[in-house]
């Protein structure tokens, strides 16, 4: 038997594959699929609920009716109504004071922990316990804090310290619970906003800071040359979130004033709960809901905008 029988006898011939088989082996096909629980799961609780909630900013819908279109005549009725534009500001307000305050603590705090400390870790894990007690929890503790009767700091003030005569009102003057609710929120995102900025600290190398050091650059200059610009990719993207977070918060302020006294503490999610689901009035409801959009999308743009700028670092150039 010579060579060219051997071959042709131990040679099999090679079975085309199934469409089965080339469909699986096919790399769109497969991204599809492995896409399409995470599309579907955003469909149902995401993109559904969205669309719903903009189709009835722009009907009459109330609780038990679906309502009819009417176009602009929601948002109309809202840029007429002066508790709508007082949630307004209080939401810009309350957004900005608090985002400062988080930010200036939260740094200081990282910068501090990123520090050679005794315990350093133990200390880590308890900054984080605001961040992870449940919103309701620590609103309910806030307002245990801020009640008239039984607050702490009142009681200390006044019983203990004998420095008033009677008992502050945190809660009943509308600009004392303002600021009793930015205490609130500041002191549970102090612990997101520090963390998450250690994270990007101990990312920057210590022979920057060390030949800086040599170079005779002060603390001052070695935090404004140094930390800042290495830094602002994550404080940018961290001020958005904190800037998203705060202004949509509805759990803090709900369960410690429900928009209270006359309306003063209300934020633009708070007022839409109260108008769509206890009030009735969906459409309304929805529509306010809608109008924080323009705000989120701000919000969003200013984090795209504020990490372009580091392209070049990253050996690109500026578009």
């Amino acid at each position: 038997m010579d060579a060219t029988t051997t071959a042709a006898h131990w040679t099999r011939a090679r079975l085309e594959p199934s469409w089965l088989a080339k469909l699986f082996d096919s790399k769109p096909f497969l991204i599809v699929v492995c896409l399409l629980p995470a599309v579907g799961l955003l469909t149902v609780f995401l993109t559904y609920p969205l669309g719903l909630g903009v189709w009835l900013a722009f009907t009459d819908a109330t609780i038990g009716r679906p309502g009819r279109w009417v176009g602009f005549e929601n948002f109309e009725w809202l840029f007429e109504d002066p508790i709508f534009w007082n949630a307004v500001f209080f939401s810009v307000f309350f957004t900005a004071l608090a985002t400062v305050g988080k930010f200036g603590l939260g740094l200081w705090l990282a910068l501090l922990l990123n520090q050679h400390l005794p315990m350093k870790r133990i200390i880590r894990a308890v900054i984080l316990l605001p961040w992870i007690v449940p919103t309701v929890l620590s609103a309910i503790a806030f307002w245990w804090i801020f009640d008239t009767q039984f607050s702490i700091i009142s009681y200390l003030w006044v019983d203990i310290l004998g420095l008033r005569d009677r008992y502050f009102d945190f809660l009943g003057d509308p600009w004392a619970a303002r600021f009793s609710l930015i205490a609130a929120n500041i002191w549970r995102g102090i612990p997101f906003v520090a963390i998450t900025l250690l994270a990007g600290l101990q990312t920057i190398s210590p022979s920057l800071y060390e030949a800086a050091l040599i170079d005779g650059a002060t603390a001052w200059q070695r935090f404004r040359y140094i930390t800042v610009p290495l830094l602002m990719p994550i404080l940018a993207i961290v001020m958005t979130f904190s800037i998203i977070f705060t202004f949509t918060d509805f759990q803090l302020v709900y369960a410690i004033t429900r928009g209270g006294p006359v309306n003063a503490t209300h934020l633009m999610a708070t007022l839409a709960f109260q108008r769509g689901i206890p009030g009735g009035q969906l459409a309304e409801g929805a529509a306010i809901a809608v109008s924080m959009i323009p705000f989120l999308v701000f919000a969003t743009l200013f984090s795209y905008f504020a990490l372009a700028r580091r392209k070049w670092q990253q050996g690109e150039s500026n578009d």
